[in-house]
This record gives C-alpha cells, sequence and structure tokens, in this order.
C-alpha cells in the first residue's frame, strides 16, 4: 500500500542579510503535479527577485502563502504531497472517546498550526535600522505583517504620519477641502508596488536623507575609441562570444582612475572614512520593461582588461534580466556606473548607491561640431562624437576638486585610448 508524505516548501534563505521575502506569483495551482527542481513560485527580496524550485516530486497540495505576502525566511509557504511504498502498516489502535479516558487529542492539522500567529516582536534587519535611524519605537507601531508582525511598511508609514505637521488654525476664509477618490475613474488602474518597486523607492529616498549630493558633468571626445571599438567589436564577438560595448571602455577608464583618487571608491561610516583595497564596480540594470532596477557588482574589476571588463558586464546585465542573480551579486559594490544613454539620454543627476559616495552617469554618444586647435594654435571647427559623462557625488566626503580631479583623468584615459590598451 502506498503512503503519503507532505513536504514543506519554505522562504528560503537567500543572503546573510536577507530576513524575509514576497511571494510575486505561483507558477503552480494547487493539486498540480509537480516535478523536483522544477520552477514552483517567483519572490522577491530586498536584494534579488528569484525563482524557487520544488524540493520533490509530487503534488502541491496546499498554497499556505498567498501572492503579495511576506513572511520571514524559514516560514512554511506550501506543502508537497508525495507517494511512496509503506514498508508495513501497523494496527489500528482503539480510541476512546469517552471524556476523562487519559487518551492524547488527535494532532493539529497542518493548517491550523500554520495560521497560529507569529512571534510580533521579530523584525527584520531592514526594519530595525529604519526605526533606529528614526528613533521609532516598535512596540508602538501596529503591525500589517504575518502574526501582527511590523513591516517596512508599517514603519515608513509609522515616520510619515510622525513627520506630518499639524495643520494651522485657519482664522480667515477656510481653505477648499482636497478632492479624494476612493476608487479609481475614468480608466485609472490600481495596482500595488512590487517588492523590488518598495525597496528602490525607500534605497532612494534614503539615499537623498542621507548623502549631500552634487553633479558635475564632464564632455568626452569618443573619437578614439569609436574608431578601436569599430576595429575590435567583430572580433569580440566572434571569437569571444561578447558584445563590445562603449560601456566597457567607460568602466576600464573609471576602474583605473578610481586606484589614484580613492576616496570614491570609499564610504562613510559614522565619523570615519573607509578606503577600499578593492574595486567592486556596480552595472545598473534595468529589468521588467523599465519598470524595475537591480545594480549586481563585478567583483574585483581592478584586474579586469577591456576583453574581460566588456565580458563581465555582459554576464551581469543577462542575468540580471533573466532573474538568475544570486543575493551575493548584488552586496558588496564600492562604486556605481548606470548607463540610461543607450536610450538617448543627453544628461543626468543619479542618485548615489548607498553606502557608496559616488555613481557615474554614461550618456548618448552624439555627433556634435566642436571647436578644436591644431600644434600651431590655429582652431578649426570638426563634427566629433561627444559622449557626456555625469558624475554625482557625495559632498561630505568629496569637494567638487577632488571629483573633477577625477572625472578629468577619465577623460583623458578615453580620449587617449591606444592600441596597446586591449
Amino acid at each position: 500500500m502506498a503512503t503519503q508524505t507532505q513536504i514543506e516548501v519554505v522562504m528560503p534563505q537567500m543572503g546573510v542579510s536577507v530576513s524575509e521575502g514576497t511571494i510575486v506569483k505561483w507558477l503552480k495551482s494547487e493539486g498540480q503535479q509537480v516535478a523536483a527542481d522544477e520552477p514552483l513560485l517567483e519572490i522577491s527580496t530586498d536584494k534579488v527577485d528569484t525563482e524557487v524550485p520544488s524540493p520533490a516530486d509530487g503534488v502541491l497540495g496546499s498554497i499556505v502563502t498567498l501572492e503579495g505576502e511576506t513572511v520571514a525566511v524559514g516560514t512554511t509557504i506550501a506543502l508537497i504531497t508525495t507517494v511512496g511504498e509503506a514498508l508495513a502498516e501497523p494496527e489500528p489502535e482503539p480510541v476512546s472517546t469517552a471524556i476523562g479516558s487519559g487518551a492524547p487529542d488527535p494532532p493539529e492539522p497542518v493548517a491550523a498550526q500554520l495560521a497560529e500567529p507569529a512571534d510580533r516582536t521579530f523584525v527584520s534587519p531592514v526594519v530595525a535600522r529604519i526605526a533606529a535611524e528614526h528613533s521609532v519605537d516598535l512596540e508602538r507601531v501596529s503591525g500589517s505583517g504575518h502574526g501582527g508582525r511590523v513591516t517596512k511598511k508599517d514603519v515608513l508609514a509609522h515616520i510619515a504620519a510622525a513627520t506630518t505637521p499639524e495643520p494651522e488654525t485657519v482664522t480667515s476664509k477656510p481653505l477648499p477641502a482636497p478632492v479624494t477618490s476612493s476608487a479609481p475613474s475614468n480608466g485609472d488602474r490600481l495596482e500595488p508596488m512590487s517588492q523590488m518597486r518598495r525597496s528602490i523607492a525607500e534605497h532612494m529616498r534614503r539615499s537623498l536623507d542621507t548623502a549631500a549630493h552634487a553633479t558635475t558633468v564632464f564632455e568626452v571626445d569618443m573619437s578614439n575609441v569609436v574608431a578601436i571599438r569599430g576595429r575590435l567589436k567583430p572580433e569580440f564577438l566572434e571569437r569571444h562570444g561578447v558584445r563590445l560595448t562603449y560601456l566597457a571602455f567607460v568602466a576600464r577608464a573609471t576602474v583605473e582612475a578610481l586606484r589614484n583618487w580613492p576616496w570614491l571608491n570609499a564610504e562613510i561610516r559614522g565619523d570615519e572614512i573607509v578606503t577600499h583595497s578593492y574595486i567592486n564596480l556596480c552595472i545598473a540594470v534595468a529589468v521588467d520593461g523599465g519598470k524595475g532596477l537591480v545594480v549586481p557588482a563585478i567583483r574585483n574589476a581592478e584586474g579586469l582588461n577591456l576583453l574581460g571588463m566588456a565580458r563581465a558586464i555582459q554576464d551581469v546585465g543577462d542575468r540580471a534580466r533573466s532573474k538568475r542573480l544570486k543575493p551575493e551579486d548584488v552586496e558588496g559594490g564600492t562604486f556605481t556606473i548606470t548607463n540610461p544613454g543607450g536610450h538617448g539620454s543627453v544628461v543626468g543627476t543619479p542618485i548615489i548607491n548607498q553606502p557608496q559616495v559616488a555613481i557615474l552617469d554614461t550618456e548618448a554618444l552624439v555627433k556634435r561640431p566642436v571647436v578644436i586647435s591644431d600644434d600651431k594654435g590655429v582652431d578649426a571647427i570638426s563634427v566629433r562624437p561627444i559622449m557626456n559623462l555625469c558624475l554625482s557625488f557625495d559632498h561630505r566626503l568629496i569637494d567638487g576638486a577632488y571629483a573633477v580631479q577625477f572625472m578629468a583623468e577619465v577623460r583623458r584615459s578615453l580620449e587617449s585610448w591606444g592600441e596597446e590598451r586591449y
């Protein structure tokens, strides 16, 4: 006779600092057959979006955590029923139903066990950090999470409510009441923020509240780079399967310059400056048709030549867009490059990726008329491929003179690029 066994599917640990995850989409329905390692659902954390495979062959018997819910790591989110061979079937024991017979109560159903409220005192590291930064007593925050647990959304809402000033008493003509609507109208559509979108919103707002942002813009004549890329592009693709982009040249020049301007590859910790001995270069990648953003890091980028840099950029970009990044791929970055120029943007003021102190924005390559001078100082107008590079930096650590000297070195590197720098 066959026996049935229930295997728990739990919210996986997606990195040391990740303590919770959100169910984005169930790829299987209750009652459907599933195979071991077959994608079962999609989850989102504040680090990465990924698929969770089935731990065994069987039938998806019960979905405990619904789409959109956020639960702690290790929480049971579903049950899979497997079928195996029974070794022996024990004889049934008589069960007394008399009151006070001393017989143990039957085990509580799994669904009922899972319905028990979780420990409300548990909070994720992200929630704890936000609460500490804003001196919030979490006991005074109403929790909307599993078992009444306080979530990031709850603590941010509490902070917003606490910082909203009380309306002043109006002694003259009262202002008209604001027009509000409880439901969409005229074709409006409501949709919940994804976990990724909420994480981006919190991260960007915190960066603006933390860093003293300043931006400088440099025009770079990319004539040498355009010529060299034109010669190398077919070789890189045919021999190595690597797409050679202008971003690879900029990234290589940036890494070289960071060695000479180490405060741009640093972070502020309290009253101390931490200068990193390595360069983990982050590349911002748009995902989900531009509705999301992930920033994977190329580790030890200082050891890569042009081919290695182009290969690494292609790799992290492909894995980000196909949701194959691991949590460690988006941790430990020391400097970030974002590349909106591929869509035609010509100038930008990017927001620093905390806890870093600078971010470089590469803009579109545009042919422009520029004034050039020959060896005798005679000026002429020439059409050149120009790229704007925009550096946002944290003025708490980086002064303008330091930032522009770094950028001047990046520009010199790109404008003087030679054949020997492959």
